[in-house]
C-alpha cells in the first residue's frame, strides 16, 4: 500500500521522526511547558484565549477551544478559550473587508489587554493571521504561534512559538494536534491538580 508521497511505512517514519523531534526539543527547550504556563496565567487572571487558523489549522484551533471550554478527560470548570470560526462572522467580514481581515476583526471585537491569541499556521505566512497578530499587539494581547516550516513572518511576531520543521502541512498539523493535547493536559493539571 502506498500514499501519494510513498509507502505507508515511509509516512509513519516521517511522523515518528517529527514526534521524536518534538520530544527532543521539549527536553532541551521546554516550549510546550512554557506555553502551557503562559496560557494558564492568562486564564487564571480571568482573561480569554482566542484561536485562529486556516483550513485544517482552523480545525486545530477549534479543537483546542472546544476541549478547553467543554471537557477533555475529566469534569472541571469551563475555560475561556474561543475559536474565531463562526461562519457568519467569517463570511460577513470577508465580504465587507476582505478575507485578510477575518481574524483581525475578531481580535478587535473580542480581544482585550491581558488576553492571548493562539495562531495555527503551517507556513507562518497567511496575511489574515499576520493582520490578526498586528491587531492583537495593538490591543495588548500576547501571541502564541503553532507554526511550521521556517515560521514565516509570524516567527518573529510571537511571544512564544513552536515551529515544526515539517515540509508538508499534514505532518506539521499532526505535531500541532499533539501539542494541543499536551497543552490541554498541562493547563488542566496546573489549574485543577
Amino acid at each position: 500500500m502506498t500514499t501519494n508521497g510513498g509507502s505507508v511505512e515511509a509516512a509513519l517514519n516521517d511522523a515518528i521522526a517529527l514526534a521524536t523531534w518534538l520530544r527532543d526539543i521539549e527536553r532541551t527547550d521546554g516550549a510546550v511547558e512554557r506555553i502551557a504556563s503562559h496560557l494558564t496565567g492568562v486564564l487564571r487572571a480571568g482573561s480569554r484565549v482566542l484561536t485562529c487558523g486556516n483550513g485544517g489549522s482552523l480545525c486545530d484551533a477549534m479543537h483546542f477551544a472546544e476541549e478547553m471550554s467543554g471537557r477533555f478527560r475529566d469534569d472541571r470548570p469551563a475555560l475561556a478559550v474561543q475559536a474565531m470560526a463562526d461562519p457568519t462572522h467569517l463570511t460577513c467580514v470577508a465580504n465587507d473587508y476582505g478575507f485578510e481581515r477575518v481574524f483581525s476583526r475578531g481580535v478587535e471585537a473580542w480581544g482585550k489587554s491581558g488576553d492571548a491569541l493562539v495562531v495555527f499556521s503551517t507556513s507562518g505566512r497567511s496575511p489574515n493571521l499576520i493582520f490578526a497578530v498586528e491587531a492583537a499587539r495593538t490591543r495588548g494581547l500576547s501571541v502564541v504561534g503553532l507554526l511550521g516550516r521556517d515560521g514565516g513572518a509570524l516567527k518573529s511576531a510571537c511571544d512564544h512559538s513552536i515551529i515544526v520543521p515539517g515540509t508538508t502541512s499534514d505532518r506539521i498539523q499532526e505535531v500541532h494536534i499533539k501539542v494541543v493535547h499536551l497543552l490541554i493536559e498541562l493547563i488542566e493539571k496546573k489549574m485543577f491538580g
